[in-house]
């Protein structure tokens, strides 16, 4: 097979019919690179949906031309146009002929064009897409708009593999042996009985060791046939979190029959491991026992939209990891191809997500978070027709990846009164119940009987078991105070509870055969401790890892800063406190705020680095550090310290703060750690450093074919004249020579600044620049008193 990605296209935001044709002239539309997201690009207004973060959608067209030259093609090769996702309502056509629409902005979809590529008069093959996401308030979240994911033409040879017709999975596997069983489609398009020849190589991406397994079969004109073979390993190299060994597995297919005869080849990357959710001990990889220490994760990654880079997703993939992130939840809908590749080839378990609504539609906000009335639009007008097709599209692409360890068949689909009821209560409440008026908070019988779900979920788990059996069925409940009684939990095969850690003990003891995880929770201390405290909890995924727009709760504000990293993806003061809990790794990190009489909890009010010596009042130093002992002084004096054993972290209580404040940690009586407070000086030095992956990091994901290097982050920050952050932020203006700039993301949800503006301030003195080339370039920023930075990318 021969796979040709096709990144140029035209756009459009008029919507005009004729576009379809294939004789239409574009040659006025802009050109852009695919993935393309076109709501980023355009200006936030109030008058826009507070849920999707204050950006339009409305009507897209793309066009692309391929020269059907450069493919090779022969009149008996199957070829098939493949699309990653496009949000939404995507219709397309090829040279003028409708293929078909795919409502859903998530999933995978294809079409073959063989037949049409034969009544071809030219050597230009003109693709046209459609994109209407003209209901804006259709997502609790940003989801962007446009071809957000990569396109692709697969050329195929007349004997092929089905799409997605390889199936791997590993039987048993341990230290001195493993055995894993190959399973195949194979479709013969001739009109000559075939025999057929399969020979698979698995090589280490590691070591380079190779294990051959063949099998041969034979198809008839027009059929197909399922192949399969067992393959075993000695000594094999096995698939983890703290050592990711994957594998290629290359298929040459060859066959004879009649006249015909020839030969293709397949290639995928895979891991080789075994894992298992315990009713009573939680989660172990290959034997291995392993808390989950997750994040749930949207798409976007602020001013770069839902059409995030690679190079993008592997900077902030990495960062969780440092903190000591293990797992990651896709919430809440299938993500783009590259970001499994990520987490197989970085050490990732991942659970896979469907759907955030099923049939009827969940409160859409469009005025602020819980700010009444709703709308409904979004997915669930379209659920009844498709979710079968989705449900196996998800399924079916995702299977061979090793990091994913369960499919997630719904998100909070039980909250209470959005939309479903029940007699059962006679008040509902859960994790979003503020200022809801007192009729959504009581039992209507004129709303959906919540026992429906019960009936949809027993659906969702066949359709998800008809494609895969070697991984789990799940969903994220939000009300099991109810569902644990109405049978939603009988089709899952293992249960999650969102911010209900409450219920883990007394719910373990009513179904001790089911295994619970944590599929949403807070950062709150306890809430970890809940998973610390019950082995049989298998780890916890907090919402969330990074933050997203949408969400949002009023203008300005356009998104979500629930997360450890900002939207720029750099740590909070959170990731610093997550990782003294996650990691075994030496820290020491200082923050301090005003002394509030009786308040000890980090959420009450903000901590920050900055200090004022001068400043007069009574001061809070907390530590976030896993420590026998911690010693600080302020202004060289010793100050008392104590471990909070509430919120997770040391603190003390000064009178003021009289100097530098500095730390040391120690486990054993060794130091391990230190970390430094000093008053900030003015802005004086602008400083720009590209951001470069660690160098093993680096050589896994280009091993599992990820591109990379195409798109630089620089990371800057303003300094003062003793080379600390600077305190105040500053405007800095962005100019590239010889690539593109893609934007400029501060991380602050307050600012509205158009992102297709080259400027934008600093929030706490950073901000990163995100710039694609293809060759030499140069990148200069500018900030106002300042010495210009400029940076040179060979």
């Amino acid at each position: 097979m021969h796979t040709q990605t096709i990144d140029q296209w035209l756009f459009s935001r008029a919507d005009d019919p004729d576009a379809s044709a294939k004789r239409y002239d574009d040659a006025p539309w802009r050109a852009v690179a695919v993935p393309h997201d076109w709501s980023v690009e355009e200006e936030f207004s109030a008058t826009f949906s507070s849920g999707t973060g204050y950006l339009p959608g409305g009507i897209g067209w793309y066009r692309a031309h391929v020269p059907t030259a450069g493919l090779g093609l022969r009149e008996d090769n199957v070829v098939r146009l493949v699309f990653h996702g496009v949000y939404k309502n995507a219709e397309v056509w090829v040279n003028g002929y409708h293929l078909g629409r795919r409502p859903s902005g998530h999933a995978r979809f294809s079409f073959d064009v063989s037949e049409i590529l034969a009544y071809a008069t030219d050597d230009d093959l003109v693709i046209s897409v459609r994109v209407d996401h003209t209901d804006i308030s259709d997502s609790r979240w940003y989801n962007g708009s446009g071809l957000t994911r990569r396109v692709d033409l697969e050329v195929h040879e007349p004997v092929h593999l089905r799409e997605h017709g390889t199936v791997v999975t590993t039987l048993a596997a341990d230290a001195a042996e493993a055995t894993i069983r190959i399973e195949q489609t194979l479709i013969n398009s001739t009109a000559e009985q075939v025999a057929v020849h399969a020979r698979h190589e698995l090589t280490s991406l590691t070591t380079g060791r190779i294990h051959v397994a063949e099998v041969s079969a034979e198809i008839a004109p027009g059929a197909s046939s399922s192949t399969s073979t067992d393959m075993r390993i000695a000594e094999p190299e096995l698939w983890s979190d703290d050592d990711p060994r994957l594998q290629r597995l290359t298929t040459t297919l060859s066959w004879t029959g009649g006249a015909a005869s020839g030969e293709a080849q397949y290639s995928e990357v895979i891991g080789i491991r075994t894992f298992r959710f315990d009713p009573d001990h939680g989660f172990s990889i290959n034997g291995d026992a392993r808390i989950l220490t997750g994040v749930c994760l949207h798409e976007d990654a602020g001013c770069l939209g839902t059409a995030v880079p690679v190079e993008v997703w592997l900077r902030r993939l990495l960062a969780l990891k440092e903190m000591g992130c293990n797992a990651v939840r896709m919430a809440h809908n299938p993500h783009a191809p590259e970001l499994y590749t990520l987490c197989d080839a970085l050490g990732f378990y991942v659970i896979d997500e469907a759907f955030d609504e099923w049939e009827n539609a969940k409160n859409k906000w469009w005025q602020g978070h819980n700010v009444y009335p709703p709308r409904h639009q979004g997915y669930a007008s379209d659920f009844p027709e498709w979710h079968g097709r989705d449900l196996t599209s998800m399924v079916e692409g995702g299977r061979n990846h090793p990091s994913i360890i369960a499919w997630s068949i719904g998100n909070e689909i039980d909250y209470p009164n959005d939309p479903y009821a029940s007699p059962l209560f006679t008040e509902m409440t859960g994790n979003n119940d503020a200022n809801k008026p007192d009729a959504e908070r009581v039992y209507d019988p004129t709303r959906p009987d919540i026992r429906r779900l019960t009936t949809i979920a027993r659906n969702l788990a066949r359709i998800v078991r008809e494609s895969d059996r070697t991984r789990p069925v799940t969903l994220a409940a939000a009300f099991p105070e109810l569902s644990s009684h109405t049978g939603l939990f009988e089709p899952l095969d293992v249960v999650g509870y969102n911010y209900k850690e409450h219920l883990y003990e007394d719910d373990h003891r009513r179904f001790p055969g089911t295994p619970f995880l944590g599929s949403e929770n807070s950062h709150r201390y306890a809430d970890w401790q809940a998973v610390t405290g019950n082995e049989f909890i298998a780890g916890q995924f907090l919402w969330t890892g990074i933050d997203y727009l949408g969400e949002a709760h009023g203008w300005p504000i356009h998104g979500s800063g629930a997360g450890l990293l900002t939207l720029a993806g750099f740590p909070k003061h959170t990731w610093h406190l997550r990782r003294s809990w996650w990691s075994d790794e030496p820290l020491a990190h200082l923050v301090v705020r005003p002394f509030a009489e009786g308040e000890t909890s980090f959420w009450s009010h903000p901590v920050s680095r900055s200090v004022d010596f001068a400043a007069a009042g009574p001061t809070e130093v907390l530590c976030f550090a896993r420590a026998d002992e911690v010693r600080l002084t302020v202004g060289g004096q010793q100050v008392d310290v104590e471990w909070d054993d509430e919120h997770g972290y040391w603190r003390g209580v000064v009178p003021a703060l009289t100097g530098p404040v500095e730390v040391q940690t120690l486990r054993g009586g060794t130091e391990v750690a230190t970390d430094r407070l000093e008053s900030a000086g003015e802005p004086a030095i602008l400083e720009a450093v590209v951001w470069r992956p660690p160098t093993d990091a680096a050589a896994r994901c280009a091993s599992a074919g990820l591109p990379a290097g195409a798109v630089v982050q620089i990371e800057c920050t303003i300094r003062d004249a003793g080379g600390a952050v600077a305190r105040g932020d500053v405007l800095v203006e962005a100019s590239v020579e010889g690539g593109e700039l893609l934007g400029l993301e501060n991380g602050d949800l307050a600012d509205v600044t158009p992102y297709l503006l080259p400027q934008r301030r600093t929030l706490d003195g950073r901000l990163i620049v995100f710039v694609r080339v293809d060759g030499p370039a140069s990148v200069r920023l500018r900030a106002e008193g300042l010495e210009d930075a400029r940076v040179v990318i060979e």
